[in-house]
């Protein structure tokens, strides 16, 4: 079976299993799945209900798609994402992106968490990406292209919509919440990254490194969804202080972060023009 035809065949079980057509795709990344309680007449669907859509294995994803109502929008949030890291190939990390894109979604709200390579990113700030490096050595548009879906050179100029930006730096104020803005750098994983590679990457122009996000914005982009994305530097990246780096670390920073970064999505899609 071809992939396209698998992403058919899951679209087709959602729509069969919920009335919900959301305007905007959430990414909850690690430690931020109870953003979804916020969710108006939720209506759940667990990864394993829905055909060739990947589970989550990482700790702090909950596995469950989340539809209904945000800030006056319908929405399809993801209560956790799959990452590369855990043996899946790209198509499969990117399918539930190529999915939701089909479902209609025209916006992607993409969270993480990340380690703050630049100094003034103390734990728990977070950062609207204004840009991306993709560090992971592969990337999600190789092989076949489907031209219904986007054409085979996509431009990423813009990967992250200025307007959105925009929109968000008003939410936060409104929110009278502390953003920053930054350049994210994806490594593959799992290990976290040694302190040489942190300061290659803050001499190549980022302030977060992580291990997620730019596989789903590059299919977002390839697919004319536009694209806003917030991380969460939950600690900061190896070599800047003389702690050891843990996950468990970074879910307690998150659990912390969490119902900050809850409201600035609400509050976004409420002002957003989607």
């Amino acid at each position: 079976m071809y992939y396209w035809d698998k992403v058919e065949e899951a679209l087709k079980y959602i729509e069969k299993k919920t009335s919900v057509r959301p305007e905007a795709a959430v990414i909850l990344g690690s430690g931020l799945g109870r953003a979804a309680e916020s969710i108006e007449e939720p209506e759940i669907i667990p990864y394993e209900e829905i055909p060739y859509w990947p589970r989550s294995t990482a700790p702090g994803h909950a596995g469950r798609l989340v539809l209904g109502r945000l800030g006056g929008k319908t929405v399809a949030a993801m209560q956790g994402r799959v990452h590369y890291y855990e043996g899946y190939n790209m198509q499969e990390v990117t399918f539930p992106m190529r999915v939701l894109a089909c479902l209609g979604v025209r916006a992607l709200v993409a969270t993480n968490a990340s380690g703050g390579v630049n100094t003034d990113f103390r734990p728990g700030t977070i950062v609207a990406i204004t840009d991306h490096i993709n560090f992971m050595g592969v990337n999600p548009l190789a092989g076949v292209n489907n031209d219904k879906w986007g054409v085979r050179f996509p431009d990423m100029t813009e990967a992250y919509d200025k307007k959105f930006i925009e929109t968000l730096e008003r939410a936060a104020r409104e929110e009278n919440i502390e953003l920053k803005k930054g350049v994210y750098i994806a490594f593959s994983g799992p290990s976290f990254e040694t302190p040489a590679e942190v300061r290659m990457a803050r001499i190549m122009g980022a302030d977060m490194v992580g291990m997620s996000t730019v596989p789903e914005v590059l299919v977002a982009n390839h697919m004319g969804v536009r694209v806003l994305g917030i991380s969460c530097a939950a600690n900061y990246a190896a070599g800047i202080t003389q702690e050891k780096l843990t996950h468990t670390e970074v879910l307690e920073v998150m659990e912390r972060c969490g119902g900050g970064l809850s409201r600035l999505v609400e509050r976004f899609l409420a002002e957003a023009e989607l």
